[in-house]
């Protein structure tokens, strides 16, 4: 029995692989988490699949519900919305699956951090500024471990990524600035990326909180902080070696000026 994990990526529907659409059209049982997947996904199903919705499913009942379908001879696949490594609640899915004699294909997806850049033409390491991106989150309800505090992380001052804090932003800023941030640091965010009604929000760290509320987000949103983040990046002389004409590497001899 094998089940597959598909990333459907960030919401607009072509943003799927290849691979997850293929294997969606061939499949006999779709589930797929329709509070965040876009339901266009399941226009081209078989005429005979079974689709089943799963928002309002808990974990048991989901692994349950595979299981049987697989038993019984069925081709199923399980559809995340991005890409099912970052927050994707897939591990406690995998360990009952294995444990119940399924084996797992993984299919990757875009994940809404690397689409939410692209929305915003940015790009998230900046040589000579900063070559490093921390995907992260808040903490809400659910802690994070003593040593991944954001306030910690962020003395890096490198780009961040935030998943699932949109409603945290007090504390994201009160975290920012206590690890030296400036005030002026340009914060983007993007609400639903890719999606028809995408908004996005470009402010400081100092207005960020101010700004999501005159905006009305308060979910499905990435918020990205950082230097590569401001808008008049392009205008500044970050230039990476692999374009510069007076660097050699393995496909072309530099030239000096």
């Amino acid at each position: 029995m094998k089940i597959h994990i598909i990333g459907a990526g960030p919401g607009a529907a072509d943003l799927i692989t290849l691979r997850g659409y293929r294997l969606i059209q061939e499949a006999d049982v779709v589930l797929y988490a329709d509070s965040l997947v876009n339901e266009e996904l399941m226009t081209d199903v078989k005429p005979s699949a079974e689709v089943v919705k799963t928002a309002g499913m808990h974990l048991e009942e989901m692994v349950e519900m595979m299981v049987n379908r697989l038993q019984e001879g069925k081709k199923v696949v399980r559809v995340h919305t991005g890409d099912p490594a970052v927050y994707g609640a897939i591990m406690e899915q995998i360990g009952l699956l294995k444990n119940a004699g399924v084996e797992i294909e993984i299919v990757p997806g875009v994940s809404s951090v690397f689409a939410s850049a692209a929305e915003l033409q940015a790009e998230l390491t900046i040589p000579d500024l900063t070559q490093t991106v921390i995907l992260t989150r808040a903490e809400g309800r659910t802690p994070v471990p003593e040593f991944e505090q954001l306030k910690d992380l962020a003395k890096h001052h490198c780009t961040i990524s935030l998943f699932l804090s949109a409603t945290l932003t007090k504390k994201v800023v009160k975290e920012l600035m206590d690890a030296g941030w400036s005030k002026e640091t340009p914060v983007a965010v993007v609400y639903k990326a890719t999606w028809p009604d995408q908004k996005i929000v470009r402010s400081t760290l100092e207005h960020l909180d101010e700004d999501m509320k005159k905006n009305g987000i308060r979910k499905q949103a990435m918020i990205l902080a950082g230097w590569a983040l401001d808008p008049s990046i392009h205008e500044k002389d970050y230039r990476s070696k692999l374009y510069d004409k007076e660097f050699t590497h393995g496909y072309r001899r530099g030239v000096k000026s």
